[in-house]
């Protein structure tokens, strides 16, 4: 674990303040009341003082914003952030217009105006909706918008309770090319320990992976947020991966983060980068159902980067369809892939063990095709 400031962190820190595009997330937590039933209008006019100085001054900035949900909790009556689905859904409608509406009103304060952009996991695991979305953020900005971004959290399913829009954030900063990505929550950065915990160490750096070994992550630390430390290290990954570094810290060091101050953690971005497509199938997708692969498969996917075939598949789980995505596993379990598949799950047993040629001599030429093809398969 890097213990102090480097000079990759004062430049990594410079990188994220001078950011011509720059994404940030702001947590439930640090925008919401002591009893989390209220926006704090004081803490998001800190916010948006800070993004709107960013703005004024030429570069441009996407605001991921959680809160719906936690803002429509004292509208509704509520005590505390609901467990079931349909009344989280009841709140993220109540709380999503005194959301945007806040925001608004702080931006033309400024000048400025915001526009809502609302997403589903669909608009990040399919790739059509995917490029979509980049388009629309894209004009936006090309207007002089601040978009504000959040999860679609009135009609969203299981993904209403992942990662409190951390996953998110690093999506987006990746689906607009942008040069750095901050996370706000209410802890003021990663600590080798839990914060509260004497003796618990801020890290200032986190260059690889490895410096995470020894450093002991929390779950969710808030009543109204759905996320955690883990979320947030995970989302710095998936920003790293794009190429882009990113700064934990807290609502109220924004101001002294973006001027380059040695506040928060910094994440150092991967030291070589995949392809778009590549970075979208290993983080932007949900896996659909498992093809198990047998040692001969797995070394040649891996070692030969070959395409997957039938021969090498020994089982298959899930329900899918063509071209959706599915993990590439091992024998043993290990996920080692996720591809786009060309057929479907009920078609695909009736496949295993056998050669394509085969395939096609006894099913037709259209059987003589990859199960994965390698330019849909990124190794994990």
């Amino acid at each position: 674990m890097t213990t102090a400031p480097t000079a990759s962190a004062a430049a990594l820190r410079h990188a994220v303040g001078e950011a011509r595009r720059l994404v940030v997330k702001v947590g439930s937590s640090s925008l919401t009341s002591a009893d989390g039933g209220h926006l704090d209008v004081g803490a998001l006019g800190a916010l948006v003082d800070a993004l709107a100085a960013r703005r004024v001054a030429g570069r441009q900035v996407v605001l991921v914003s959680s809160g719906a949900i936690a803002a429509g909790i004292g509208p509704l009556g509520l005590s505390r952030r609901p467990t079931d689905l349909a009344t989280q859904q009841a709140a993220a409608s109540v709380g999503q217009g005194a959301l945007v509406a806040a925001y608004q009103a702080a931006f033309s304060r400024h000048g400025l105006t915001v526009g809502q952009v609302l997403l589903t996991a669909d608009d990040t695991t399919r790739r059509s909706h995917y490029t979509n979305a980049r388009r629309t953020l894209e004009r936006l900005l090309e207007l002089g918008i601040v978009p504000i971004v959040n999860e679609n959290d009135t009609v969203a399913t299981h993904e209403i309770r992942f990662g409190d829009n951390d996953r998110l954030a690093a999506l987006v900063a990746d689906l607009v090319g942008a040069d750095g990505l901050v996370l706000l929550t209410d802890v003021d950065a990663l600590h080798d320990g839990p914060p509260s915990q004497a003796g618990s160490r801020r890290v200032p750096f986190v260059a690889t992976t490895e410096d995470l070994e020894s450093v002991t992550i929390g779950g969710t630390g808030s009543a109204v947020g759905s996320g955690g430390m883990v979320t947030k290290v995970e989302a710095a990954g998936i920003a790293g991966a794009a190429g882009v570094p990113t700064l934990l810290t807290r609502l109220p060091d924004v101001g002294a983060a973006l001027a380059g101050a040695d506040v928060g953690t910094v994440f150092a971005p991967a030291a070589a980068t995949r392809a778009s497509r590549k970075r979208w199938l290993a983080h932007a997708t949900t896996a659909r159902g498992r093809l198990v692969i047998d040692d001969g498969a797995v070394a040649a996917v891996t070692e030969r980067r070959k395409s997957l075939l039938p021969a090498g598949i020994v089982e298959v789980e899930g329900t899918f369809g063509p071209g959706e995505p599915v993990d590439v596993c091992a024998a043993d379990g290990r996920v080692i892939g996720r591809g786009l598949v060309n057929y479907s799950s009920g078609v695909l047993p009736r496949l295993l063990g056998r050669s394509t040629r085969d395939l096609a001599r006894e099913l037709g030429p259209e059987y003589e095709r990859e199960v994965v093809h390698r330019d849909d398969l990124v190794i994990l």
